[in-house]
Formats: C-alpha cells, structure tokens, sequence
C-alpha cells in the first residue's frame, strides 16, 4: 500500500517566511529552505533578524492568518484522501499552521514547535526529531507501508532519497540543477496522473 509524505510550503501554501518578509518590509527573511540547505543557520538567522526589528510570535501570526492556500491544493488534497492517506511533513511550527491547516482540511501533520518567552519573542525551537522528514518516511517503510514523497526545497531532499517514490512539485531552479535525477511535476492535474499509477 501506498501513502504520500508532503512538503507544505510551496507545495500547499505559499512560503510563510516571503508572506512575512513582504507584509514587514523585511527583506532579509525572503531566504528559505529553497535557498539554504542548512535549516539550523536559516531558523538561527530568521530568529536574530527577529530579534533585529522587534517582531515576535503574534506577528508572524498575523500575517500567517491572511494566508490563503495555493490554487487548487484543497481540492487536490481530498483527491489524495479518497485513495489513500496523506501526511503532511513539514519545517514549520505548531504555533504557525493552524489556520493554514484548517483551510486544507486538516491532513495529518507532523512539524516542529516553538519556544517563547514570557514576551511572545521567539527564543528557541525544537525539532521534532533530527532529520525528521527523512525518518517518517523511514518509520512508515518499517510499518510496510510503500512511500511517495514530494516537496519543492533543500530541506526535502533526504525525505525524497529514502522515499520509494519521489517528486519534486514546483521546485526552483537550484534545486532542479542540484537534483536532475529526481522527476520534477509543476501542477496538481499532472501530479494526479503520476500519482494515479500508484493509487
């Protein structure tokens, strides 16, 4: 049996960090993960820059509250939830995806969380484990289960190499230059037809 790992931003959502970097004025927080394969250095900069301008955790949630879902990933998620289970496996934090969550339907989840003091200023993270993408895909391998992995950035690349099937959606040019073995998909219909031999 089949089931689907997947990134969230830039595969469901748009990019929290570049909504935020847009709404602030703070260009500094445009990088991502599709621009820094070290996810540690990334968190440690967002969280000085943070720092830098005075922006805390219910900021962030501001902006994150105006997210919308990128076209066309609702309907492509109940599409994937007829035939199968989704996982939704991502860098983002408990304290950012709710409401990003709610508008997709509540897949399942499994993501990071934050750390605040008594401020709302973000002073740490946990990760949910080290390399966390790669292992669920790892732990669902263990339960027999055969894995389809998708994701658009750096940070998915282990999660990709283990899973028995991979597909990078929508991903930028660096990445597709860094990772030409991996079989690149840039919308939900194609993505159906490829993910229908499966399920």
């Amino acid at each position: 049996m089949y089931i689907l790992c997947s990134d969230l931003e830039g595969v469901f959502v748009p990019e929290v960090w570049i909504n935020v970097a847009d709404k602030t004025g703070i260009s500094e927080l445009r990088r991502t993960t599709r621009d820094e394969p070290d996810y540690n250095l990334l968190m440690r900069s967002r969280m000085k820059i943070m720092d830098q301008h005075g922006l805390k955790l219910h900021d962030i949630q501001q902006v994150i509250a105006q997210i919308k879902p990128l076209p066309g990933a609702f309907d492509f998620i109940e599409w994937v939830k007829e035939r199968t289970q989704l996982i939704v496996v991502s860098d983002t934090f408990i304290q950012f995806a709710d409401p990003l969550m709610k508008q997709l339907g509540r897949p399942t989840l499994f993501c990071h969380t934050l750390v605040m003091d008594e401020t709302n200023r973000i002073i740490d993270y946990k990760l949910r484990q080290p390399d966390p993408k790669r292992r669920t895909v790892e732990a669902l391998q263990g339960l027999k289960y055969q894995v389809i992995a998708m994701g658009d950035s750096y940070n998915d690349i282990s999660m990709l190499k283990q899973a028995d099937v991979c597909i990078l959606f929508r991903p930028p040019q660096n990445v597709i230059s860094d990772y030409p073995e991996f079989p690149v998909v840039t919308d939900y219909e194609e993505l159906k037809k490829i993910l229908g031999e499966y399920f």
